[in-house]
């Protein structure tokens, strides 16, 4: 007996990487093998040289194909067997391992906007829906629109056995959240990359298009954020390690190591307006949806938890933008002695 076996990659394209993929027979029970892919028409490769690797790193079951058939989600490397320049992943994983004794959680909220044509779903033709306000976590047809595909994507990752913890409509028609973890760093940048996978492909079958774009509708709509909520075994067991982390995103040039690479346009979104913290300046505070980092409330009462980086884009990079804060706040925690 024969399987499907889809094969997952991230692409090069600048200044926001694409998802591709592509299926491989295999025999059922068969471990998935390295594949080869054509580098020149994913912008990971010249045409006179090519060929570039697929490496599997994590399998999980197909829930779109049923059956024993799986999704396989591959680093991409030389063929020499060195990561490609566009491999991010590879770029993540020393840095989780030197931090591992920490042990680092994520849970990363991935907004996102469905379109049909070149609206969002919901904007009527010719004109603007009514203003923000009924759409986040409502209910009816006047405000809830893309539901149907919503649902079947969250019942997609549940029956792919992703860490997907929840969804929500969001505060402009067409938009939605989900959410991936709690989970460590490798394994929740896994993870929602194969639920973005999913989303598209979901979107696909009701021929709309779902957009990680950081300010998909233009004047006073909310943009769309992967809000990152981080903690250490430490953050969980004492408020001191909590200011430690916060602190540490703030000094020299962090603030802005961190924005530049947490997703292409994040100018347009962050702004000061529309729950944001501007770009350009760096500030935490508690229950502070302005801040660039929020320290939840039952944190502060609780005296131990985690903080969430309100920063990322949507159309973030995982791989990036958990390898910066365990870097970042990992360090710092060990320098302070709270690890």
């Amino acid at each position: 007996m024969s399987i499907k076996a889809e094969y997952i990659w991230i692409d090069g394209t600048e200044p926001t990487a694409l998802l591709r993929s592509k299926t491989k027979i295999l025999a059922d029970g068969a471990t998935p093998p390295v594949w080869g892919f054509d580098g020149s028409s994913t912008n990971q490769a010249e045409g006179h040289s090519s060929d570039r690797v697929l490496r599997p790193v994590f399998t999980c079951p197909d829930p779109i194909r049923g059956g024993e058939h799986i999704l396989v989600l591959c680093e991409v490397e030389e063929i020499d067997g060195q990561a490609h320049s566009s491999n991010t992943r590879a770029l993540l994983r020393p840095i989780a391992e030197r931090y591992a004794d920490q042990e680092s959680w994520f849970g990363i909220e991935q907004e996102y906007t469905f379109f049909k044509g070149s609206r969002p779903l919901g904007f009527p033709e010719g004109g603007f829906p009514a203003p923000q306000g009924p759409y986040y976590c409502g209910v009816g047809a006047d405000a809830i629109f893309g539901r149907e595909i919503v649902e079947l994507h969250l019942d997609r990752c549940l029956a792919a056995g992703l860490a997907i913890s929840g969804i929500n409509a969001e505060v402009m028609p067409g938009q939605w959240e989900f959410q991936v973890g709690p989970a460590g760093p490798l394994e929740v940048s896994d993870h929602l990359w194969i639920a973005r996978w999913l989303l598209y492909r979901t979107a696909e079958e009701f021929g709309v298009e779902a957009t990680l774009d950081a300010k998909p509708a233009r004047g006073d709509w909310n943009g769309a954020g992967a809000h990152t909520n981080f903690s250490t075994k430490a953050m969980r067991e004492g408020y001191d390690a909590i200011i430690t982390a916060c602190e540490a995103l703030g000094e020299g040039d962090k603030p802005m190591e961190h924005v530049t690479q947490y997703g292409s346009g994040i100018e347009s979104r962050l702004t000061g307006a529309h729950e944001t913290a501007p770009w350009n300046k760096y500030s935490y505070g508690v229950s502070h949806r302005g801040a660039s980092v929020r320290i939840p409330w039952q944190v502060e009462v609780d005296k131990k938890g985690y903080i969430e980086d309100r920063r990322p884009n949507a159309n973030v990079d995982p791989y990036v933008v958990t390898r910066l804060l365990v870097d970042t706040c990992c360090a710092a925690l060990e320098k302070a002695g709270q690890v």
